[in-house]
């Protein structure tokens, strides 16, 4: 399981600010009856497409008893744990502190492996800091009470199993991602040009007062990049999304007056499994795993467990004192002048107040916003937690596991032998052509499942075959799953 989560790492990296380059997934996101149909319609003789419908369905009821006694013990594992009824259970095992890590290092164990057959991949530090490297709907700087949440569990996991890459919130949280996309909303956006035409001005006013030196200094020196991690290093392919954000908008009437379009990249899926910092009374064992869909990478702050309040940040505060003391440092000197214009002091007095007020209003406006994708990804874009994302998940790893299978059998089965490149190449090309879906598929997992089942084999110089398509049908063999079919369909026939 390690080494396959190991070169899985350093999948997105920063071309620039504005790209986002990740590498292509290796889940098949096609939903498995149209992929079963497609490729049935593309078999000529009647008598093979049936007899291929009948062995999809064989693979599936095999594959899932497979994993059905590995994802029992997951869930009564997870039994234990459940942050809402879990303590009870735990108190009627009568188990010691000892025992309890155990059993929770086990449910671990167990998750990662889920979580890395189901193709969700960890978010390193890399991979985060170019998610939040630029802003989206969500404006002001969100942190988290690390004094909320517990320290030990995952760092006990990881110093038990090898993983590299890991990110510095490791011991308290971490976070799973699978799947891109593109999220796009478009509105006027009024209070957000205004910012941005003050942040260029403030930024025009840094360039000239030489300041700017002293915090480029600062941020360079802060975000260093690792020599090891360049775009040379990264040889798998990779798809680019763009980011289209305010902040790199034209100055003219045409876009601060009406309606613009801006675009994000998002995590398709986002699991984050944490757990509470216990308190004085009692351990906290209860072990949240929350599921989310469709989150901006940018917003990703939106996921995070135990947010604080958020507040101005350094940079309004930095802005609020500066455009103080030059107000009124002016104010002050236009009293002592001899010729002091009333409108003059008025104007100045206006500017000073409006400028505070502007801070002020777009920080509750900000909040507000903030709030609403709280709400948001907690009744629209969190899908789950708890038992129901495992269930998902379970299922999950059955349903890619059986679509890498049959794509894999039927290129063997309609284009002959393969080396495992080649056999790798053509599921992809095929997945391209009848589907126009790229994907990074994960044939090493798939001719695995089909030695198993007895349908593959290799020859003398290693090339993968097939069997006939009744004879794979024999090997498997009848199902208890089709026993039951059977039985219940000859139930309803009786009078």
């Amino acid at each position: 399981m390690d080494d396959n989560s190991n070169n899985n790492n350093n999948n997105i990296i920063n071309k620039s600010k504005d790209v986002i380059r990740l590498e292509r997934e290796s889940v098949i996101p096609i939903l498995k009856p149209r992929l079963i149909m497609s490729l049935a319609n593309l078999i000529e003789h009647v008598a093979d497409r049936v007899e291929f419908l009948k062995l999809c369905k064989r693979v599936e009821y095999t594959i899932r008893a497979w994993y059905h006694l590995q994802f029992e013990d997951l869930m009564q594992l997870y039994a234990l744990f459940d942050p809402i009824h879990g303590t009870q259970k735990l108190a009627q095992q009568s188990l010691s502190e000892e025992e309890i890590d155990v059993l929770e290092q086990n449910f671990l164990t167990y998750l990662f492996e889920v979580m890395n057959k189901s193709n969700f991949k960890l978010a390193t530090d890399e991979e985060i800091d170019v998610a939040l490297s630029g802003q989206y709907l969500l404006n002001l700087p969100i942190s988290i009470d690390e004094s909320k949440l517990d320290k030990k569990l995952l760092k006990r996991y990881f110093e038990r199993h090898h993983h590299e890459n890991l990110p510095d919130f490791s011991d308290k949280y971490v976070i799973f991602r699978r799947g891109i996309g593109i999220d796009r909303t478009t509105d006027y956006f009024f209070m957000e040009k205004v910012n941005m035409i003050i942040e260029r001005f403030w930024g025009w006013l840094l360039r000239i007062t030489r300041l700017q030196l002293i915090f480029s200094r600062k941020m360079s020196a802060r975000h260093q990049k690792d020599p090891k991690k360049t775009d040379e290093n990264i040889e798998a392919e990779q798809d680019e999304l763009q980011r289209i954000r305010i902040e790199n908008m034209q100055l003219s009437m045409n876009n601060l007056m009406n309606k613009i379009t801006i675009q994000e990249p998002t995590f398709d899926r986002i699991i984050v499994v944490y757990r509470r910092a216990s308190n004085t009374d009692k351990n906290e064992h209860g072990i949240y795993v929350k599921h989310f869909r469709n989150i901006p990478m940018a917003d990703m702050e939106i996921v995070l467990p135990e947010k604080k309040n958020p507040s101005l940040t350094p940079m309004d505060w930095v802005q609020f004192l500066v455009s103080a003391v030059i107000g009124l440092y002016t104010l002050v000197s236009s009293l002592e002048s001899p010729k002091a214009d009333v409108w003059v002091i008025i104007a100045i007095l206006s500017g000073l107040i409006g400028y505070c007020a502007r801070i002020y209003f777009t920080f509750q406006q900000n909040m507000a916003l903030y709030q609403n994708l709280i709400t948001q990804s907690m009744y629209d874009k969190q899908l789950d937690s708890g038992k129901g994302t495992l269930l998902h998940l379970c299922d999950d790893v059955i349903q890619q596991e059986v679509k890498e299978v049959i794509i894999s059998f039927f290129v063997l089965m309609e284009q002959g032998k393969a080396t495992r490149e080649e056999l790798d190449n053509r599921c992809e090309d095929l997945i391209m052509e009848e589907f126009d879906v790229k994907c990074n598929f994960d044939v090493d997992d798939a001719v695995q499942k089909l030695e198993k089942l007895g349908i593959v084999a290799r020859d003398t110089i290693g090339r993968y075959y097939c069997v006939g398509l009744k004879r794979a049908n024999e090997i498997i063999g009848t199902t208890t799953e089709e026993v039951v079919l059977r039985a219940k369909q000859g139930a309803t026939v009786v009078p």
